[in-house]
């Protein structure tokens, strides 16, 4: 099992099929020919119950790690972020790159039995594509002018021009090729997809469990079972871990980890694209005034946010946390942190006497949000500027972030190998959830088009070098640092990999003795 290694090469090389070809015999996980069928549940602890079963409305972590599992995408990821074939055996570019043509896998059927083809391909992108589905991923099919499905196997996306992104786009849940027969109303209470497990029992906020998919059309689940089993906190989780019922959790506080491991518990520490932010709203009242978002980059000390809510255990990070695409932490209107030039920041505003910021907070999603707001008040109270907290919990603070009701928002973003699908939906002018981070320019605009339309790699660096830049020094959101995350698992669990995108899909290759 890797322990935390992430390969910048894997990552680049992931990133450069959009005009190209790709195929695989095997797909993303080895053949079904070799492998025993194992049985026996696999409990798993979190910390919040899914808020949503519609995978292309997840945005929680515990749903989006759920719905991965029950759902397939035309392309995957490998555990080196790799852009794998999933329910698309291969893909051709045409020479303009304007034309994507995708072979679909044959035999694979959803979870009620109905067979997956190219009409399912078709009525999913354009569903998602559409305004009135309000599908959180929207933004990265906006290249796809039209789609067509010549014959049951095939699908062709005509394109607007040569996008580099969009293999790596759709490899997200958010993705998830359903069934055309099935409604948002009818997956909410029974999902039919295409991946590893099917849904077995539910009791609301309590536990989900998920049962073996036995058609699935790869390698199937080692387990016959998998229960995500709610438990409010994660020391909590530890406790029953200790005591043998629950087998795996992934835990984002380090010094809970540091309690887990030993005895009859393994922890492995993996390094994280996510990053840990102060979302600002810059449409809601001071915040529309970049100076005040300027004064309180300036007023933020990251490492001392870094070192009290998670003992250090990470980088400070700027815009873009992918490998390949990397961006210099240091490369912002104040590196550190420098309250003189807060107050000249205010001063420029015309709020010398300080401002008071509402900012929301979750409680449960993830362990050290909590400390990070306490860190951040006190230190921006040192400038004037008061963080007004309002802790939720999960599913709340989904609802208010979704719906871009709050002037600040303390979060844990998922991070993403590829640039495009981590932040054009969010920073375009026509972004989906360009409400939420409430900021867009022309220059973003345009520097998101050309990095979707370039495929040398260098190339596409200096671009999205250019995408930092233009954040940091409007400074709509603060970014704070990208940690890792501790997998916890018992000693009669094996062949569990933990993935720096923070995903669950391996779970299907994991298997209690």
């Amino acid at each position: 099992m890797p322990r935390g290694a992430l390969s910048a090469v894997g990552i680049a090389a992931a990133l450069s099929l959009a005009l190209t070809s790709c195929s695989s015999s095997s797909g993303s996980a080895p053949s079904a020919a070799g492998s025993a069928q194992g049985g026996g549940t696999l409990v798993v602890g979190v910390t919040s119950d899914p808020d949503t079963l519609f995978p292309w409305k997840a945005t929680q972590f515990t749903t989006v790690n759920v719905l991965q599992n029950l759902y397939g995408t035309l392309t995957e990821f490998d555990k080196d972020l790799n852009v794998v074939p999933g329910l698309a055996e291969s893909w051709q570019a045409s020479e303009d790159g304007k034309t994507l043509t995708f072979k679909l896998r044959q035999g694979v059927t959803f979870a009620d039995g109905s067979a997956f083809d190219s009409a399912d391909v078709k009525a999913s992108l354009e569903k998602i594509k559409d305004e009135k589905t309000a599908a959180v991923a929207a933004a990265s099919l906006s290249s796809v002018e039209s789609v067509e499905a010549p014959d049951p196997n095939t699908v062709v996306l005509e394109l607007s021009g040569p996008d580099s992104a969009l293999p790596a786009n759709l490899a997200t849940v958010n993705m998830a090729m359903l069934s055309s027969d099935d409604t948002e109303e009818e997956l909410n209470a029974k999902p039919n997809g295409t991946g590893p497990f099917t849904l077995g029992k539910r009791v609301a906020n309590q536990s989900l469990t998920l049962t073996r998919n036995d058609k699935y059309w790869n390698e199937k689940a080692k387990v016959a079972s998998v229960e995500f089993r709610v438990i409010p906190d994660e020391s909590s989780i530890v406790s029953a871990m200790q005591s043998g019922n629950v087998q795996l959790a992934v835990f984002n506080d380090p010094l809970v980890a540091q309690t887990a491991q030993g005895g009859t518990v393994n922890v492995a520490k993996t390094p994280q694209l996510n990053y840990h932010v102060l979302q600002l709203n810059a449409q809601r009242g001071d915040l529309k005034d970049v100076n005040v978002r300027l004064a309180i980059q300036c007023a933020i000390d990251r490492k001392q946010v870094l070192d009290t809510a998670a003992l250090g255990e990470g980088e400070v990070v700027g815009p873009i946390t992918a490998p390949a695409y990397k961006s210099d932490p240091n490369k912002r209107p104040c590196p550190t942190r420098d309250l003189a030039k807060a107050a000249d920041y205010l001063a420029k505003a015309g709020k010398s006497g300080g401002v008071t910021v509402k900012t929301i907070v979750s409680q449960g999603e993830y362990a050290t949000s909590v400390n990070e707001a306490q860190n951040l008040k006190a230190q921006l109270a040192e400038a004037k500027i008061n963080l007004d907290l309002e802790v939720l919990e999960s599913g709340a603070f989904v609802d208010r972030w979704v719906a871009a009701d709050f002037d600040a928002a303390v979060a844990l973003n998922g991070g993403r190998p590829e640039p495009d699908g981590s932040y054009a939906r969010y920073f375009t002018s026509d972004g989906n959830l360009n409400k939420v981070a409430g900021y867009s320019s022309p220059k973003l605009d345009e520097l998101f088009a050309e990095g979707k339309a370039t495929t040398d790699q260098a190339a596409r660096k200096a671009i999205y070098d250019q995408v930092a830049a233009e954040l940091e020094n409007n400074a709509p959101w603060i970014w704070l640092f990208s940690g890792y995350t501790y997998t916890a698992t018992a000693a009669n669990v094996q062949g569990f990999v933990p993935m720096a995108s923070g995903s669950l899909q391996y779970l299907r290759t994991t298997s209690v003795g």
